[in-house]
């Protein structure tokens, strides 16, 4: 039996759950869905595009990491993209959401990130024209690794990538002070402020960790297929199906919910049809949300 479609559903899972804890942590903290989560991607990913152009002709070609199509310019641009995207998240809030949000109209907010949205991917659009690109265009081989599986050197060190990744943020979550502070505004806001809690702080960590992690799964995306201006916008849907599905606010379930929707549209590739990929990532979504409304590992608010 042919068991490629697992690695295939593992590798988009990745990507759609790394970016959907910023999904997750934004409604939980924040208290709004936002829309432009997609285009953080997408900004992210050109950003570092862009600074691995600039070490490129400043130090010239670089030879790639042992197997891999990348070489040390990608990782130290990951970095500065991470940042960078970190960065507008900041300055996006400072300039829009926050003004709203103090004066209490969540339903404006929302609008208010589907517009951002729309701007930030058209400036992409006219700054990068809609023309797909790539970190590199080397073709790699892919090892075959038994019962049908081949898998590739990058593909290997982004999976990897995404578990060092995920434990991070768990125990960033769990064992940082930051982390908790974060986990007690998304419960009650009023009383976080009440006992001494930086609000200001933790929505400032929020919208960092969301708009780092974004990069990061928008440059998975750029490694392993292309990019696009749009591709951060393809994501969006299933970003939010996967941070409904795990429960809003959890970050296990952010990621394992992703994995749920990679593997279910995989595998809907593979038996079903490509043209019923989204269909039956959504239908598991309902499905489980009949049984379960908060999601897999939400927490019924009291």
């Amino acid at each position: 039996m042919n068991l490629q479609f697992v690695v295939d559903g593992l590798l988009t899972g990745s990507m759609i759950g790394l970016g959907a804890i910023g999904v997750t942590l934004t409604y939980a903290i924040l208290r709004f869905s936002n829309f432009a989560h997609g285009d953080f991607m997408a900004w992210g990913t050109y950003a570092t595009l862009a600074v691995v152009g600039a070490i490129g002709a400043m130090v010239g070609k670089v030879a790639p990491i042992g197997p891999f199509s990348f070489g040390w310019p990608l990782l130290v641009a990951l970095v500065v993209g991470c940042a960078l995207t970190g960065l507008l998240a900041l300055a996006l809030d400072a300039v829009l959401f926050s003004r709203l949000r103090a004066r209490g109209q969540s339903i404006i907010v929302v609008m208010a990130s589907f517009g951002a949205s729309m701007a930030l991917r058209s400036l992409l659009e006219f700054v990068f024209t809609s023309r797909p690109t790539y970190f590199s265009r080397a073709i790699q081989i892919a090892m075959p690794v038994g019962f049908g599986i081949r898998i590739t050197p990058d593909q290997v060190a982004l999976l990897v990538l995404t578990a060092v990744l995920v434990a991070a943020t768990h125990l960033l979550m769990t064992r940082t002070q930051t982390g908790r502070s974060m986990q007690a505004v998304s419960q009650n806001p009023a009383l976080a402020r009440v006992v001494g809690i930086d609000v200001a702080r933790v929505v400032r960590a929020t919208w960092l960790l969301g708009a780092a992690l974004a990069c990061v799964a928008g440059t998975m995306v750029g490694i392993l297929v292309q990019i696009r201006p749009l591709m951060g916008f393809d994501m969006l849907l299933p970003m939010f199906a996967a941070a409904i599905l795990g429960g809003i606010g959890s970050v296990p379930g952010a990621v394992l919910g992703g994995l749920i929707i990679g593997l279910a549209e995989a595998a809907a590739v593979q038996f079903v049809g490509a043209e019923w990929r989204a269909a039956v990532s959504f239908v598991i979504l309902m499905a489980v949300l009949f049984v379960r409304p908060i999601g897999l590992f939400g927490v019924k608010e009291r």
